[in-house]
């Protein structure tokens, strides 16, 4: 019976350390004191969807733990700002909600989909490389929708937002960056894709135009061509075509790329943590399996 005591003791202790670690790990991640208000970038901005619910729009608030709405600047994105920003159908409905959180410059693009479940095309890395092409650039965006949505609306809200601050975003920009988000949606659809495998060749072409500066159409084919080689991805003649349109649009609208390649290189950075996280974090795991190993041989050796 003694024996057994102490292994019951043991397995206890075991686990409170395990959760005890857990715990102080996940109050570690929280302590950022997210009710600071900056000075500077003024209140984050929180945009809903004009087709919610008052219900609705509650719920959202909770998802983007708006605990005090008055210490954020609440905005309503209407599908006439759909139709007047991108040109887009003013008969949309609109869910997709966002908080937008300006930052200092070199903080990057941090955006999370809140209700994952919900958007369902539109990832945080499109999200994000959509917002570089519209030449937004240092915020933290989290998404939510109370619903099941694509997602695509949650771009005009984030618009709007700037806007809303006295930001001025290129008309042309922001048109082919809806473009951009329709095209990563359409082709994450197909057969070989995924949204991650969209994503990367997205961000590889865009970090290929930044180091070459394609001065013709030619030469944004010739990379668009470099990048599905190099990646292994076989597309239709249509949509190669469609995506040579698109990078080629950027072109001639001259945008950038070489003013945000670092943020470029975070996108390619959350991918291949997204993908490692579908792996399994093995270092953890490792640790774990030894330690439960250690473990067992120490109550192994209480019965000798």
């Amino acid at each position: 019976m003694k024996q057994w005591s102490k292994i019951f003791i043991a397995l206890l202790l075991s686990i409170g350390f395990i959760v005890s670690g857990i715990g102080s790990a996940s109050a570690d991640q929280n302590t950022d004191n997210d009710d600071a208000i900056n000075e500077k970038f003024g209140l984050p901005i929180v945009v809903y969807g004009e087709t919610l619910t008052a219900e609705q729009k509650d719920e959202v608030r909770k998802l983007l733990k708006v605990n005090d709405p008055s210490k954020v600047e609440e905005i309503t994105v209407t599908a006439k700002d759909l139709a007047r920003l991108i040109d887009g159908n003013p008969n949309s409905r609109m869910f997709s909600s966002a908080k937008i959180t300006l930052k200092e410059k070199g903080n990057g693009l941090v955006v999370t989909r809140v209700t994952p479940e919900n958007i369902t095309e539109v990832t945080e890395e499109m999200y994000a490389n959509a917002m570089l092409t519209a030449g937004i650039e240092n915020a933290t965006v989290d998404v939510a929708s109370p619903v099941k949505v694509t997602g695509h609306s949650a771009l005009v809200g984030i618009y709007k937002a700037y806007e809303s601050r006295g930001e001025t975003l290129d008309k042309d920009r922001m048109e082919v960056a809806n473009e951009e988000l329709d095209l990563a949606t359409d082709l994450a659809g197909k057969d070989g894709l995924d949204d991650e495998k969209v994503s990367e060749l997205l961000t590889e072409i865009k970090k290929a135009i930044a180091d070459q500066n394609p001065a013709s159409r030619e030469d944004v084919e010739k990379i668009v061509q470099d990048q599905l080689s190099k990646m292994k991805i076989e597309l239709s003649p249509e949509d190669r075509q469609l995506l040579i349109d698109l990078f080629d649009k950027m072109r001639s609208i001259n945008i950038d790329f070489s003013n945000v390649k670092n943020q470029l290189e975070d996108i390619s950075k959350d991918i291949k943590k997204k993908l490692e996280n579908v792996i399994g974090d093995e270092g953890f795991w490792d640790s774990v399996s030894n330690f439960f190993k250690k473990l067992f041989e120490s109550i192994a050796n209480l019965f000798k």
